[in-house]
């Protein structure tokens, strides 16, 4: 057998390792390091390893499944189908368009969630889209386009992040949730930088800190005004750049003002000596950055705390300048391509929104469809799941798992329980997929080709390795044939090609002149330049693609050769000259702390967060087939200290009740001085007794629609025997 490796990129989080694949003698493909991809540089975690054993036939669907009696059956495609086809539309000529529903993911490629969201608009006819990467980094987004007028997860490579000075990490336990990225830490350190970690736990990544911060859960946005208010106080303000480069200080530096240091001490519980070491270690260095996570993220004010992180760089200078800025590192896989191509409820192509007449009016000339047939923006994630059985009758679901991973999960469940229809594509038979009608049998990362973009923001080329198993299909073909069942247009089948590339290919004429322009990237480029950071316009009359619109966020140099003959080299770092707002400046916003949503009382007087492992990934629906990964990781657990331990009577590996409003969860408990003695930790990944989001409270953001995952009020029962 011939050793041939295919260069391509691992499966999960939003690092988007590249590894090769090669041949085994029983079909397969084997993980083999490949050095040359500059973000893992041939590093991999457990998770990217064993990522071939999910390809395996006994692991994953082969099939088509349709529910029988009560069970679900083999079929084939033909009658899967006809059956999701009739399904939908008999709720569409019963109810209206609304009543149908699309949920997709974010590990879906650019491909797919272009075509879902294009497929939901046109065929459907429904605003009722979006994606479960509202759950993962849509306050960031939203605290970034609010005061940069553009988003994108980081505005600079992780390359840069070695050479800066000092690195505030919010949130993020990445020595657990994306391993390789840890080197670039820890290279930060052996050049003289420093770390600071803000974690209510002392994670493997705080272990990696000069300075550990642990705020009581849900108070990030004080921590960040009370380091604000030192930093006016000390004198530390960039006056020159918040002159020249921003607008809205003076509001936002009173704001800040009112959170002195021993009233931040009393809210989070960091000392006034620790705030003020952060700010002089973040403060001394020429320059710095802060990255957040999902910590600080995952909050109903989420955006509002994000955006105090962005006004302190923006304060001090560190913003859009080079080795400095703010930057969010997306978590799963696609995160940041998924929600710029169409499938979140406010966005077309391209990064556009939905609202915007005139780019309405482009997308819909690219679909060759009237721009009054496209709906309107539709609900946010939670409130789309909120309300399936209510006025959202059936659902057609790709490549997530909401029984597991939403907020208040067993009301979901229950919700998509009660729904008339519900259809899934997956690779796997999911907690979701077992209460489904139909569910189908999509190929997996090494059966196709496709793209994603990384959380860098760099667009890159997923390749096909194997062939998938007879009975299985790529979603672009579930798309496709969907769509020639349902469209009321002759031929409208062939608006959904199931060629990738020539997807890509419209995805590129839609994205044009948009935020998010791909319109200058092609499958050839990808493959020859490890990936390309977008904005990346096509050169002007270049490629036969619509001419864009310029983007103030992109360097001098990333302008390309005035006469259209070179292309352009895309756009690694943003912001350098000017910011995407109409003037170039980026934006203060005034922000004051206000409590969770739910805070401790004489009921409930603990407060729970949640998080990942290293050995699982999000709600596990595939590590967990995977006997390396469980074996490091079985179960469920709940994480609490010493002293919280011992007032309950529970001792290391003891089954505890955890109990919120919204629910109860057992698991065994796992103690250590790791957290707050105010605090438990349960990891999200299992299902069942331990299905940590039961208790997580679904308040939203006002602005992102963030469910509150990161905290909510809770008691802590012993468990008989």
């Amino acid at each position: 057998m011939p050793n041939i490796a295919t260069p391509t990129h691992c499966p999960y989080c939003a690092l988007q390792c590249g590894m090769n694949l090669t041949p085994t003698q029983d079909g397969g493909v084997a993980v083999v390091e490949r050095p040359d991809f500059p973000v893992n540089r041939g590093a991999l975690c457990g998770k990217g390893r064993t990522a071939p054993a999910v390809l395996a036939s006994g692991v994953r669907l082969t099939t088509p499944l349709v529910r029988s009696g009560g069970a679900l059956v083999e079929a084939s495609w033909p009658e899967a189908l006809d059956r999701i086809a009739e399904g939908l539309a008999r709720t569409r000529a019963e109810h209206g368009p609304d009543a149908c529903a699309v949920f997709g993911g974010g590990g879906l490629t650019n491909e797919k969630a272009y075509g879902l969201g294009k497929f939901a608009r046109i065929v459907l006819g429904t605003s009722q889209i979006d994606y479960n990467g509202r759950f993962c980094m849509s306050s960031a987004a939203a605290a970034g386009i609010r005061a940069f007028g553009l988003d994108r997860g980081l505005p600079f490579p992780l390359e840069d992040i070695p050479r800066t000075g000092c690195v505030i990490l919010v949130g993020s336990n990445l020595a657990e949730t994306m391993p390789p990225s840890l080197r670039f830490f820890q290279e930060l350190r052996d050049n003289g930088g420093t770390l600071i970690v803000v974690d209510p736990r002392r994670t493997r990544t705080a272990e990696q800190a000069d300075l550990h911060l642990a705020p009581r859960p849900g108070t990030d946005l004080a921590l960040a005004l009370g380091l604000l208010h030192l930093v006016v106080a000390e004198g530390r303000v960039d006056e020159e750049y918040v002159s020249e480069r921003t607008a809205g200080w003076e509001e936002a530096r009173a704001a800040a003002m009112a959170h002195w240091p021993e009233y931040v001490e009393r809210i989070t519980g960091v000392s006034v000596p620790e705030l003020r070491e952060a700010v002089r270690m973040f403060c001394e260095p020429e320059h710095a950055m802060v990255l957040t996570a999902r910590g600080p993220e995952q909050q109903s004010k989420g955006t509002d705390t994000v955006g105090a992180w962005i006004n302190l760089c923006l304060a001090t200078g560190r913003a859009g300048r080079p080795l400095s800025g703010y930057g969010c590192l997306t978590g799963q896989g696609n995160g940041q391509g998924g929600r710029e191509h169409g499938q979140k409820a406010d966005q077309l192509p391209g990064y556009r929104k939905l609202d915007d007449p005139a780019a309405r009016e482009y997308v819909a000339g690219v679909w060759g469809v009237d721009p009054d047939r496209l709906p309107g923006p539709g609900r946010s994630a939670y409130e789309l799941l909120d309300a399936l059985g209510g006025d959202i009758k059936s659902l057609l679901l790709m490549g997530s798992n909401p029984v597991v991973s939403a907020p208040r999960a067993a009301h979901v469940e229950e919700r998509i329980r009660s729904l008339d229809f519900l259809a899934v594509c997956d690779v796997v038979l999911s907690e979701t997929a077992e209460l489904a009608d139909v569910v189908l049998p999509v190929t997996q990362w090494a059966e196709e080709t496709g793209t994603t973009t990384n959380l860098e923001g760099r667009v890159l080329l997923r390749r096909r390795a194997i062939d998938p198993p007879p009975g299985v299909r790529s979603d672009l073909e579930v798309l496709h044939e969907l769509a020639a069942r349902l469209g009321a247009d002759e031929g409208l089948e062939k608006g959904f090609p199931v060629d990738a590339e020539e997807v890509f290919a419209e995805l590129r004429r839609a994205s044009a002149g948009g935020p998010a322009d791909y319109s200058g990237i092609t499958y050839e480029r990808l493959a020859e330049e490890n990936g390309v950071f977008w904005p990346c316009p096509a050169p002007p009359d270049g490629d036969g693609v619509t001419e864009h619109v310029d983007d103030p966020a992109r360097e001098d140099d990333a302008a390309g050769d005035e006469s259209g003959a070179v292309p352009h080299p895309g756009t690694p770092r943003l912001f350098l000259d000017r910011f995407a707002t109409p003037d170039g400046r980026a934006r203060f916003v005034p922000v004051a702390h206000r409590a969770a949503a739910e805070e401790p009382d004489e009921e409930y007087p603990v407060l729970l967060t949640t998080g990942r492992v290293v050995a699982q990934y999000q709600s596990g629906a595939q590590t967990r087939r995977v006997e390396e990964l469980n074996s490091a990781a079985p179960g469920p657990f709940v994480e609490l200290h010493p002293r919280l331990a011992a007032r309950l009577g529970v001792a290391e590996g003891e089954p505890v009740a955890v109990v919120s409003r919204r629910g109860r969860a057992v698991a065994p408990a796992r103690v250590t001085t790791a957290i707050r003695p105010d605090t438990v930790f349960m990891p999200f990944h299992w299902p069942g007794e331990g299905r940590a989001n039961t208790l997580t409270n679904p308040a939203l953001d006002p602005t992102s629609r963030m469910p509150e995952f990161k905290t909510c009020a809770v008691r802590l029962e012993t468990v008989g025997g």
